[in-house]
């Protein structure tokens, strides 16, 4: 109502009860509760649009992280930090699975256990995907080449063995080279999310579940054979089951050493399996 409306005998009854100064309503207790009430309800509703779902909230973070998309490209320690915060935080029903559901539990077949992938997400920079294993179920050893790769095991407990290349040794052969590990044991959830680096961290590994367990990945930049980041498997052999000149290990050290040979093709007990992702839809 304008200043200056006229106002009926009827009305002005219904607003007799007003401020000292004669012309402004007051309003009761009850009512301004009421309004109080209804201000706390609308704040209510807006900060539930506002909230963004963990995945989500991931797919976001990832486009910030891999801006850049080139092969070989390390994220800034900044960035790094901000990807792994996000992941050490997802749980398992985030992403809409649970060890539950008919593809971990494993199967007499007599051959390794099938491994399933579901699709989350892919572009050229990066792709968000989980890998879900029954118990005994391996993924052999493989290679990310000029990637960083973040893993995050949502549940389950997991054996990881990983590689790093060793600079500069001399070669039994050209598809042969020696590697150090760099990681040997059992991982169980919740634990912290691991990182690999196009030179770094473990960049060939192998994940074998000793339970039923769900890996999400981020890989940043993706596999592409286009742009030569093809996926290879590989042999792991021990150190003394080649003599090469020129390379030599300490004696107690040899088992932290192993040669790593190109197999020719994909491993013949590897099954992968992909699955409709069925977790919260990714808004681009």
């Amino acid at each position: 109502m304008r200043t200056g409306t006229v106002v009926s005998g009827r009305v002005r009854k219904d607003l007799s009860k007003t401020n000292p100064n004669g012309n402004i309503p007051l309003v009761s207790k009850s009512v301004a509760s009421e309004n109080r009430s209804n201000s706390r309800k609308k704040i209510q509703r807006r900060s539930k649009k506002t909230l963004i779902c963990p995945v989500q909230k991931l797919f976001d973070t990832c486009k910030k992280v891999f801006a850049n998309g080139k092969s070989g490209t390390v994220p800034s320690q900044e960035n790094i930090k901000m990807l792994r915060a996000v992941l050490d935080e997802i749980k398992p029903e985030d992403v809409g699975v649970s060890p539950k559901m008919s593809f971990f539990r494993s199967k007499e077949t007599g051959r390794s256990p099938l491994v399933t992938y579901l699709h989350i997400y892919a572009c050229h920079r990066f792709s968000i995907c989980i890998f879900c294993l029954p118990p005994s179920g391996v993924i052999p050893l493989h290679n990310h080449p000029e990637m960083t790769v973040f893993s995050k095991l949502l549940f389950g407990t997991m054996h990881i063995k990983s590689y790093d290349w060793v600079a500069d040794s001399p070669q039994p052969s050209s598809d042969t080279r020696l590697a150090k590990v760099k990681v040997d044991s059992d991982f169980t959830a919740p634990c912290d999310t691991s990182i690999l680096y196009p030179a770094d961290g473990g960049n060939m590994h192998c994940f074998t579940a000793k339970t039923a367990c769900a890996v999400l990945d981020v890989l940043g930049p993706p596999y592409s054979d286009p742009a030569g980041r093809h996926c290879t498997y590989y042999f792991d052999y021990p150190f003394s089951s080649f003599s090469v000149d020129g390379v030599a290990v300490a004696e107690e050290e040899k088992e932290g050493y192993a040669w790593l040979k190109e197999r020719e093709e994909e491993p013949e007990d590897l099954t992968v399996t992909a699955m409709m992702y069925s977790g919260p839809t990714i808004k681009e």
